[in-house]
C-alpha cells in the first residue's frame, strides 16, 4: 500500500480525540437521562421495542426475552444481560416510584434487587403510566433518526406527558460527571407546574410551598432541613437522609419501611454483629418476617418494656444502614443537547418548553392531517353531483384519473381517492356521512387554529392534560419529611446492663462492686484488719467518683469494679494518685444528683455530680483544704433536705438551713461550724462529723454504744447561723456518729 494512503497524527492527539468521543458518547448516549422524557437511551428502547411489538397495557404479557431480543437486535447493540437489567430496574416498585414495565414472574426484592429470575422465565408488558411517554410518539411529535444499522429509525426522545425525571428519578456515571436525582410525587410535581404555567415568575420559594422534598415509594422518612432543601434544590445539588420507618408494638420495634434501596438482610447482619459484641444488650432477639403481603418486616424483641426504644432506634440509626445518606446533583441533557446541572425551577422550566413544543407539534401533525382529509372529502362530495357522469367516466375511459381531473376540476389526491371508492360507498346515505365528517372536521380544524394562535390556550390544553394525569395516576406523598435526625451512637456506659449496685471502698483503698441496694457492705470480708470506708449506690452505667485526702476527685467506670465476691482490688492499680494519700469517700449518681463536700477545718459547699468526674487518670483537685484540715466523707443530697447539722468533737452542735451553704463546681468553700485556727492546728476541736436532714428527721448521735436522739422539736433550739460555734450537746464528746433518722416512730 502506498505511503499517501497513510495519515499519521501524533499519539497524544490520536487520544486526546479518542477519548473526548468515548466522553461524549458516554455522556449523551448512555449515562444521563434527556429533561424531556426523563429516560436514558435504553430504557428509551426498551419501551419503544416494547410498544413496537404491541406490549401496551392492555395485551397480554409476553416473555421478556423476546423484548431484549429486539432490543438489542434492532436498536441497542450491547449485551442482553445489560438490557435485561435495565428492563428490571423499571418494573421493580421499590426502584421506580412509578414503574414503566409491568412484570410477572420473580422480579427481584428489595433485600437482593438482583435476585430477578432470567429473561426466559419472566413475562412483561408496559404499564398504563408508561403510556403517558409514547402515546403520542407517532403523532408527529418528535424526531427520529437511523438505527445503528439504518435498517430501521427509532424516537430521538419521547414526547412526554408529564416531567418524569422528577417523578422516578435516576442515577447514573459519565466520565467526569454523574447524575443522582430522587424521586418525587406525582400530585406535588403536577402541582408545581401548573403552578408555572398559571405564573410564569413564580420563584423557588413559591415552588417549595409544593413540592415538599423527594418522596419515595414506601414511608421511610427524609431528614432535610429547610435550608438545606433550599440549597439541594436552587444549586441542583446536595443531599439528604433517608430514615426507616418504625413502630413499637409492647416490648417489640417493628421497622416496615427501608431507606432507597437498603437491604433488610444486611441491616439484620449489622444488628446482629452488635449484639454478638454486646453492644445492644437490650435487644435480646431480631428477625425478618417480611413475606409477599409485607416485604419490609424486620423485628427487633426487646429485653423489657421499660427498654427506651426511640435511643435504641437513635444509635441504630447512626450505626446501620436504617439510616442513609443520599445526594442529589440535577445532571441532565437539555433541549439544546448537552449537559446541564439544573435548579428545581429551571428544570420544570425546561420541560414545559419541551412539552409546548411537542403539544404544538402535535397539534400542527393533526392540523395537516384535518386539511388533507377536508381536501379529500371536498372532492368526494364533488362527484356526488353527478355521479352517474362518474361511474361512466371509470367505466369508458381508457385514463379516467385525467378525465375526472379535467371534468370536475379535481387535484390528483382527490382522483386518487375517487378511483378508490368501492361501489356501496355511492349510495346516498354514505353522502350524509361524508358531510356531518366535512364539518365535524371544519369545527376541529377552526379549535386547533384558534389554539395554535394563542399562547394562553397552548398553556390551558397543556394545563387540562396534566389535571387529567392527576386524577387518573395522583397519589399522596408517603415519604414524611423531617427537618433533623437524632441519630446518635450509645457511649460504652449506655450499652450496659443498667442494673443496681452498690460500690464499696474500704480503708485501706481498695475498691469492688456489689450487685444490688440491699447489700450491707459492713458484712462484706475484708483483708486483714481492712474494713469498710465509705459506700454509695447507684447504677452499673455510671461512674463512681472517689474522693482522697487531698481533695481531688477520681472517675471509675463502675461497671469495671471488680466484683464483691471477692476482696476487691487496689484503688491505686486504677489510677495516678499522689503518694501517701487516703481515699475518704465515695459517691455515684446523676448529673444534677448533689452531695454535701466539706472538711475537718469546718468548711464545705454542696457540689454537683458532674462537676466531680475526671477524665484523666491523675483525678482533678476538687476541694482546696486549709492547712491542717482532713476531707470528710461526701453525703448525699435528698430534695427533702432542708437543713445541715454539724458537730465539733469536743460535742458543740450547729445547725442551720441548707440554703445557706453554696453550690460550687470546686473550691475552699464556705464556713460551715467555726472552728479556731489554733485549735484545729493543735488538733484540739475540728469538725468531726455533719448530716443533713429533712424537717420531719430525727438526729442521732452516737457515742460508743450510747446514742442520743434529737426529735424535730428537739434539735431546733440547736438552730443557728452558719460559720458559727454550735451549742454543747449535754456532756457529749468525740462524736462516733451522726445519723439523720427519716420519719422514725414514735414512742410509745
Amino acid at each position: 500500500m502506498a505511503k499517501d494512503q497513510f495519515e499519521s497524527i501524533s499519539l497524544k492527539k490520536y487520544a486526546e480525540e479518542s477519548y473526548l468521543n468515548y466522553a461524549m458518547y458516554v455522556i449523551l448516549d448512555r449515562a444521563l437521562p434527556n429533561v424531556g422524557d426523563g429516560l436514558k437511551p435504553v430504557q428509551r428502547r426498551i419501551l419503544y421495542a416494547m410498544s413496537e411489538l404491541g406490549l401496551d397495557a392492555t395485551a397480554k404479557y409476553k416473555k421478556s426475552a423476546r423484548t431484549v431480543g429486539d432490543v438489542i437486535g434492532k436498536f441497542h447493540p450491547h449485551g442482553d444481560s445489560a438490557a435485561y437489567e435495565a428492563m428490571v430496574l423499571m418494573a421493580q416498585n421499590f426502584s421506580f416510584k412509578y414503574p414503566l414495565v409491568d412484570g410477572q414472574g420473580n422480579w427481584g426484592s428489595q433485600d437482593d434487587p438482583k435476585s430477578f429470575a432470567a429473561m426466559r422465565y419472566t413475562e412483561s408488558k408496559l404499564t398504563g403510566f408508561a403510556n403517558l411517554l409514547i402515546s403520542e410518539l407517532k403523532s408527529g411529535t418528535v424526531d427520529w433518526q437511523p438505527n445503528f444499522d439504518g435498517s430501521l429509525l427509532e424516537p430521538i426522545i419521547f414526547p412526554s406527558k408529564i416531567p418524569t425525571i422528577l417523578l422516578n428519578g435516576t442515577s447514573g456515571i459519565a466520565v467526569g460527571m454523574a447524575t443522582d436525582i430522587p424521586s418525587h410525587n406525582i400530585n406535588e410535581v403536577i402541582d408545581a407546574t401548573i403552578k408555572l404555567i398559571d405564573k410564569p415568575k413564580s420563584d423557588l420559594k413559591d415552588i417549595l410551598k409544593i413540592i415538599r422534598g423527594p418522596d419515595f415509594s414506601n414511608h421511610a422518612s427524609i431528614i432535610a432541613s429547610a435550608d438545606e432543601l433550599q440549597e439541594m434544590y436552587s444549586t441542583g445539588r446536595g443531599g439528604f437522609k433517608i430514615q426507616a420507618h418504625w413502630e413499637q408494638e409492647k416490648n417489640q420495634i417493628i421497622i416496615n419501611a427501608l431507606p432507597y434501596q437498603a437491604s433488610g438482610s444486611k441491616i439484620l447482619e449489622q444488628i446482629a454483629d452488635q449484639m454478638v459484641n454486646k453492644k445492644l444488650p437490650m435487644v435480646v432477639d431480631l428477625a425478618d418476617e417480611g413475606d409477599h403481603v409485607e416485604p419490609i418486616r424486620l423485628v427487633l424483641t426487646l429485653k423489657s418494656n421499660r427498654v427506651n426504644a426511640t435511643d435504641l432506634m437513635n444509635h441504630l440509626f447512626a450505626s446501620t444502614d436504617l439510616q442513609k445518606s443520599y445526594r442529589m446533583n440535577m445532571n441532565l441533557i437539555s433541549l439544546k443537547g448537552g449537559p446541564k446541572v439544573f435548579s428545581l425551577v429551571d428544570l420544570l422550566k425546561e420541560w414545559l418548553t419541551f412539552r409546548k413544543d411537542t403539544v404544538r407539534r402535535k397539534l400542527e401533525h393533526r392540523l395537516d392531517q384535518v386539511n388533507d382529509r377536508l381536501h379529500i372529502l371536498e372532492g368526494l362530495l364533488t362527484i356526488f353531483i353527478d355521479i352517474d357522469k362518474v361511474i361512466k367516466i371509470i367505466r369508458n375511459s381508457e385514463e379516467p384519473k385525467k378525465d375526472l381531473i379535467k371534468k370536475f376540476k379535481l387535484s390528483e389526491l382527490q382522483a386518487n381517492a375517487i378511483l378508490e371508492i368501492r361501489l356501496r360507498q355511492l349510495a346516498k346515505l354514505e353522502q350524509i356521512k361524508l358531510e356531518n365528517e366535512r364539518n365535524e372536521l371544519v369545527a376541529e380544524q377552526d379549535e386547533i387554529e384558534k389554539i395554535l394562535k394563542s399562547k394562553s390556550r397552548l398553556k390551558t390544553l397543556i394545563k387540562n392534560e396534566l389535571l387529567d394525569i392527576k386524577e387518573k395516576f395522583g397519589d399522596e406523598r408517603k415519604s414524611p419529611i423531617l427537618a433533623e435526625s437524632e441519630a446518635k451512637v450509645f457511649s460504652e456506659e449506655e450499652t450496659l446492663i443498667t442494673e443496681p449496685i452498690t460500690v464499696v471502698l474500704s480503708k485501706a483503698g481498695w475498691i469492688r462492686s456489689a450487685k444490688g441496694h440491699d447489700i450491707d457492705p459492713t458484712t462484706l470480708s475484708y483483708r486483714g484488719d481492712d474494713s469498710i470506708q465509705d459506700f454509695s449506690r447507684g447504677k452499673s452505667n455510671q461512674l463512681a467518683i472517689f474522693l482522697d485526702s487531698n481533695g481531688k476527685a477520681y472517675s471509675i467506670p463502675s461497671h469495671s469494679l471488680p466484683s464483691a465476691r471477692g476482696m476487691g482490688e487496689p484503688i491505686t492499680g486504677r489510677i495516678n494518685a499522689d503518694s501517701g494519700v487516703k481515699f475518704i469517700s465515695t459517691v455515684i449518681g446523676k448529673d444534677n444528683d448533689r452531695f454535701m463536700i466539706m472538711n475537718t477545718a469546718g468548711y464545705g459547699y454542696i457540689a454537683e455530680y458532674q462537676n466531680m468526674i475526671s477524665n484523666k487518670k491523675s483525678g482533678r483537685a476538687f476541694m482546696r483544704l486549709p492547712e491542717h484540715a482532713e476531707m470528710l466523707r461526701a453525703i448525699p443530697v435528698r430534695e427533702d433536705h432542708s437543713h445541715i447539722a454539724a458537730v465539733s468533737n469536743i460535742g458543740k452542735l450547729l445547725i442551720f438551713e441548707i440554703a445557706e451553704l453554696p453550690i460550687l463546681g470546686k473550691g475552699k468553700g464556705n464556713k460551715i461550724i467555726n472552728i479556731p485556727k489554733d485549735k484545729l492546728a493543735s488538733g484540739e476541736e475540728f469538725m468531726a462529723h455533719a448530716q443533713l436532714l429533712a424537717l420531719d428527721s430525727s438526729l442521732r448521735i452516737e457515742v460508743g454504744k450510747r446514742f442520743v436522739s434529737l426529735k424535730p422539736k428537739d434539735w431546733s433550739e440547736y438552730i443557728l447561723s452558719r460559720a458559727k460555734r454550735g451549742k454543747k450537746v449535754g456532756k457529749l464528746i468525740n462524736i462516733e456518729r451522726l445519723i439523720e433518722e427519716v420519719n422514725p416512730q414514735q414512742d410509745n
